[in-house]
């Protein structure tokens, strides 16, 4: 899952893009809702990857999202991915908002 502003160049593994420029938020909120519900599914017998430029920002604010959708309270998501990623994992508070509000 490739977090980025533009198109990422083609790779030879299956992909997935989420519109979303560096320190915002994705263009298109239920389409990051999908790619990364496909990824969580995915995870569970495969191998995913979650990716930015930075490895901070954006990827954090999927992790936490991701960790949503594995049982940890949205209240809870940015600590946990704070602990076990990056203590600078998500951001900017439109990135903490954004988590809050995943369902």
């Amino acid at each position: 899952v490739y977090l980025t502003g533009r198109k990422p160049p083609t790779v030879p593994w299956e992909a997935r893009w989420i519109r979303w420029p560096d320190f915002r938020l994705p263009a298109d909120p239920r389409a990051a809702r999908r790619i990364l519900y496909e990824a969580w599914e995915r995870c569970a017998a495969e191998r995913v990857e979650v990716a930015c430029g930075g490895g901070r920002g954006r990827t954090g604010t999927a992790l936490a999202c991701l960790a949503i959708l594995d049982g940890v309270p949205p209240t809870e998501a940015v600590a946990y991915v704070r602990e076990h990623y990056s203590r600078r994992a998500v951001e900017t508070p439109g990135q903490r908002r954004f988590v809050a509000a995943f369902r």
